[in-house]
């Protein structure tokens, strides 16, 4: 687990590139600084791309982005870490240039089935009231997501400390919105990258149960586990270091 890699790693909804700081910090103190180098995009409309004009931005013109900012770094044979939302840009990126990558690993990513939107795959149900929908947490009908929900989601293995900063920088960054309406989802093309899915085991937003359905639809050819909810990368950065490591070995 000592041989060099370089890793990208690409956020989830509302959040940017600042979420992964505690990680990329946390393969730095584990490798001495030899891991390689480090690049966390930022999706249009989020962290340092946050002030960009998305509302003409498709999933397709994400990806090209996402891949030309890696390509634009010099960077090949990557570790590609998609968290969450994340995944559904992934899956396009890794259509787009398959040998750019040399293993995808997933941390509690979601995508829809063919003919699906985000918002159908989540659906409006609690957890468990639908074998068709993610749920939620909470009753979305009577409950506000940003001021109730998103504690709920987000911060459920946090101290009072680490959620207030968590929350406090939460909600800045907005992805394209034509990413949530997208509905042709491929997924096949997957097979042709390896790729690992790091399930969450307290993830309070996509159940592990969902984790591990979602693992299947990206074709991953490796399951692993982390006591931590949906912000691993947050909550354990060293114990996803760790992971990290041994999967790009």
């Amino acid at each position: 687990m000592n041989g060099q890699a370089d890793y990208v790693f690409l956020h989830g909804g509302g959040q940017g590139g600042w979420v992964w700081d505690e990680t990329i910090t946390a393969l730095d103190r584990q490798t001495h600084g030899g891991f390689g180098r480090a690049l966390a995009l930022d999706a249009p409309g989020c962290g340092r791309k946050r002030d960009r004009q998305t509302e003409h931005l498709t999933m397709q013109d994400v990806a090209r982005e996402l891949v030309a900012d890696i390509e634009d770094a010099g960077m090949k044979d990557v570790i590609l870490v998609p968290h969450s939302q994340g995944g559904q840009a992934a899956a396009f990126m890794v259509e787009l240039q398959p040998r750019l990558f040399k293993r995808v690993v997933h941390v509690s990513c979601s995508i829809p089935l063919l003919g699906q939107t985000v918002q159908d795959m989540m659906g409006t149900s609690v957890h468990g009231g639908s074998e068709d929908e993610v749920g939620w947490p909470f009753d979305p009908s009577t409950t506000d997501i940003a001021t109730a929900g998103f504690p709920l989601m987000f911060c459920n293995d946090m101290d009072a400390a680490l959620s207030a900063s968590f929350m406090a920088k939460l909600g800045q960054d907005a992805w394209p919105a034509q990413t949530y309406t997208l509905t042709d989802w491929r997924l096949d093309h997957l097979a042709d990258v390896p790729a690992t899915f790091v399930i969450c085991l307290r993830d309070n937003i996509i159940p592990a149960g969902w984790q591990e359905k979602f693992a299947q639809r990206f074709r991953t050819d490796r399951q692993v586990r982390i006591d931590a909810g949906h912000q691993a990368m947050t909550t354990r950065p060293h114990a996803l270091a760790e992971i990290l490591r041994h999967e790009a070995a």
